[in-house]
């Protein structure tokens, strides 16, 4: 009596555990295959939150036109997209590591055009004022980052000086911007007007 009793212990313990082993691998495989879906989900959401930008890369790049890229992109990858720089394109007239911002150009001069100041790129590049050069009293922000050595932060400090002081009375007024000095000034003052 008392074997049978255990036997039956032992039968219903195995039958309990087996009967829970049977399901966990059906409700394992159900919770995987909703959590894989939850997270296709929020791949796709993230995909379309996504921010992208259209520039326009220009000059001595392959395949010269407008490409989509990421919110966060590099100048680089423009570039890249762009079908590579040209041989005869100056590599170190473009900082490559500057991210990107939505409409941008990127204009990629040939070794010629950034020896040669007066070149055709002050008018291609979209300038504003007489001969091709960029009126520092109407530039846009795109208009300054033509300029070299006119990055990003140059070009919003010359926009934030022009809105809290007016309008620049001479080119030299520039260096009075924080950033622009001697150096800088030296490289733009054949690139811009106050006219």
């Amino acid at each position: 009596m008392k074997k049978r009793v255990w036997l039956g212990i032992v039968l219903a313990i195995l039958c309990l555990s087996g009967c829970r082993d049977a399901s966990a691998p059906y409700l394992l495989k159900e919770e995987a295959e909703q959590a894989t879906e939850e997270t296709a989900a929020l791949i796709e959401k993230e995909t379309e939150l996504k921010e992208e930008y259209c520039i326009y890369v220009c000059g001595a790049v392959n395949r010269p036109g407008v490409y989509k890229l990421p919110a966060g992109s590099r100048i680089y990858e423009a570039v890249l997209l762009a079908g590579g720089m040209q041989e005869d394109a100056c590599e170190a007239a473009v900082n490559q590591a500057e991210e990107l911002s939505d409409g941008q150009m990127v204009f990629v001069p040939t070794i010629e055009e950034a020896e040669t100041p007066e070149a055709e790129t002050g008018a291609s590049l979209g300038a504003s004022g007489p001969a091709g050069k960029v009126n520092l009293n109407t530039a846009d922000f795109t208009e300054l980052l033509t300029l070299p050595g006119i990055g990003e932060s140059k070009a919003s400090a010359i926009l934030a000086y022009r809105e809290e002081k007016g309008r620049f009375s001479s080119v030299e007024e520039i260096m009075d911007i924080t950033g622009i000095k001697e150096g800088v000034y030296s490289k733009i003052k054949d690139h811009i007007t106050v006219n």
